[in-house]
């Protein structure tokens, strides 16, 4: 039985994810600066920035103690609406711009993952990104404040959910929509046997939830 993996994510939609797939894990914080990063990493992408952040965030938690001989896997998410990378939008009269902007139009979401492989010296790292496009509603302005003022949009990619609220405007997915609300399955089991993990390895009965 392979040890935990290691969510190197705050994430609670990634942590349900996990859980309902019967992946057992514990959370550590990278603590990254993203915008300082993509800021110095230049131009990129919206999937490359998806897949660095990933990235950074796995390297980092890799090297914190504790995480020797352990899997870590580090998330992010970027929307992409006209060839521009959308994040988080933090403060509410930019969620209102932004999603008056998508209404009645389709985005991709991005999702990068990241595997450390730290039982490996030196340690093997693998990512791959998992993209969807999301067709939205028209919205009317009601509405659209009506879901900012919730609080839910502030603090994710793209300014909207798929397992929240944020759901009752999403008309169509085309892609993984595991990847649309942060981690996508299939992705990561691809990443797992890259190192010689099947994902179905834990799958005991016994863990089934966060152990952090």
């Amino acid at each position: 039985m392979e040890l935990p993996l290691i969510l190197a994510s705050q994430s609670p939609a990634r942590a349900g994810l996990l859980r309902k797939a019967g992946i057992p894990f514990d959370t550590v914080v990278s603590h990254v600066d993203e915008d300082a990063l993509v800021a110095a990493e230049g131009p990129l992408s919206p999937r490359e920035t998806a897949l660095r952040l990933a990235r950074a965030k796995a390297e980092a938690v890799a090297q914190l103690p504790g995480s020797e001989n352990r899997l870590v896997l580090g998330c992010d998410s970027v929307f992409e609406l006209d060839g521009v990378s959308y994040g988080k939008p933090y403060e509410a009269e930019v969620a209102v711009q932004r999603i008056a902007a998508m209404s009645g139009r389709t985005g991709t979401l991005h999702t990068g993952h990241w595997l450390v492989d730290t039982r490996r010296e030196p340690a093997l790292g693998e990512g791959a990104v998992a993209s969807a496009d999301v067709r939205f509603a028209h919205m009317s302005a009601a509405e659209i404040r009506d879901y900012v003022a919730t609080g839910e949009p502030l603090q994710v990619a793209g300014s909207f959910t798929l397992d929240g609220r944020g759901s009752v405007f999403v008309e169509q997915v085309v892609g993984d929509p595991n990847a649309v609300i942060g981690l996508s399955l299939s992705t990561l089991r691809e990443l797992l046997r890259a190192v010689g993990v099947s994902a179905t390895a834990w799958w005991d009965g016994t863990a089934q939830s966060d152990r952090s």
